[in-house]
């Protein structure tokens, strides 16, 4: 592949892991609409893994908390903070891993996969992200995050398999409704796309493998690191102007996009 389109591929995978808006969307865009080969699936696996470095980093206070309790939550024990939460993300991951299987081996998630589709997920989960974002309270933060809020999370997370519902988008949209304050409903969601990505990169790392080689190795390394580093500074910026600014310039910017996409799709 050529270095420009490794580049943007990672960059708009990098930019929008984490912002409300869709990576998922954007990556199937970028052929439909411009003409360019598709990516990919290892460089899809590539651009995961780079964007999951810069979680890890960005939360690794939260991550080695959630790892030193692992063990604990293995065994249902969730006495401790971490504990707490690295049980909470199990539970919270498992929706996806399910309805992800199901869309993988049955092959509806390549029907999904459309311009029309992406435009009418755009609009309508913008639109639900801002009803549940101006009237969601604001009575919880992190340390509240239990089982139950969890698993309400994990399922909401699952509606993000839909190509342009976007995973952030729609986990800090549950995550509103359930009275958690904006950085910190954000910070759970961030921290929910950790064994998420993981776990759709065995699925498709598994089925790749095979046919990997040392042209497809260095092109998915390349992708990696431009992702990284685009999708830590995109998380940063975030996750500072949540302090000040509500997911409004999110919306609009998802609202715009869909009615585009829809009008492209059907005249």
């Amino acid at each position: 592949m050529p270095l420009f389109q490794l580049i943007l591929v990672a960059l708009i995978q990098g930019i929008t892991e984490f912002l409300p808006v869709s990576s998922s969307g954007h990556l199937i865009l970028l052929p439909a609409l411009t003409g360019l080969q598709d990516q990919g699936q290892i460089i899809d696996v590539a651009v995961h893994i780079g964007t999951l470095g810069a979680v890890v980093l960005y939360f690794w206070r939260d991550v080695r908390v959630g790892l030193a309790g692992l063990p604990r939550a293995l065994t249902g024990r969730t006495d401790t903070p971490g504990s707490q939460l690295a049980f909470g993300l199990i539970i919270a991951t498992v929706p996806t891993v399910i309805a992800g299987a199901i869309l993988h081996f049955t092959g509806l998630s390549d029907m999904i996969r459309s311009v029309a589709v992406i435009g009418w997920t755009m609009l309508i989960f913008g639109l639900v992200l801002y009803w549940a974002d101006q009237s969601g309270a604001t009575t919880k933060d992190s340390s509240d995050w239990g089982p139950k809020d969890a698993l309400k999370m994990g399922l909401w997370q699952a509606i993000a398999l839909i190509p342009g519902t976007s995973r952030s988008g729609i986990t800090i949209t549950g995550a509103r409704r359930l009275g958690y304050n904006r950085e910190d409903g954000a910070k759970i969601a961030m921290l929910m796309s950790i064994p998420t990505i993981i776990a759709s990169g065995v699925l498709l790392g598994t089925k790749v493998a095979i046919d990997a080689n040392a042209d497809i190795a260095r092109d998915g390394a390349i992708a990696a690191v431009f992702a990284f580093v685009s999708a830590l500074i995109a998380l940063t910026l975030m996750m500072r102007l949540l302090r000040s600014v509500s997911f409004t310039p999110y919306v609009i910017y998802r609202v715009i996009l869909g009615v585009v996409l829809l009008v492209y799709a059907y005249t």
